[in-house]
């Protein structure tokens, strides 16, 4: 029996638009010469803006929000958690996730090098202060 794409389509748009994110799995069979065998894959999407884990990864692995905008050309104040991530083009040494009392999300993203230490804040997943030792600091 066929199952119209339509009843497929229905529950993920309604997934999407619920401002939710989707877990998708799925096996696949493989037939050679050494015999059949499956493997699995699985991506995650979801409709909010990725935001980092205390691993330094971001949460998800492609965003449906339609804020969603071009990589910045530079880190300023504004950018997202994750931006600051692919702008520095690796993880960071440490993240500090936790909220203000007031219901916000607050993070605090290090990167330390040899030479110098970069901590960077962020309030709601936008970039509010940068702290870089023995430099003034830049806020939003």
């Amino acid at each position: 029996m066929k199952v119209p794409v339509a009843l497929v389509a229905v529950p993920v748009l309604a997934a999407a638009l619920a401002g939710c994110s989707v877990d998708m799995g799925g096996f696949s069979f493989v037939s050679d010469e050494r015999g059949t065998r499956s493997s699995s894959a699985s991506a995650r999407v979801s409709t909010q803006e990725a935001m980092l884990t205390p691993e330094g990864e971001c949460s998800a692995d492609v965003s449906l929000d339609p804020s969603t905008r071009p990589l910045p050309k530079e880190i300023a104040v504004g950018i997202t958690e994750c931006e600051l991530v692919r702008l520095k083009g690796k993880r960071p040494t440490d993240v500090l996730i936790g909220d203000n009392g007031r219901g916000q999300r607050e993070v605090q993203v290090l990167y330390s090098e040899p030479a110098n230490r970069e901590i960077y804040m962020f309030t709601d997943n936008r970039l509010s202060r940068i702290v870089k030792p023995g430099q003034p600091e830049q806020q939003g």
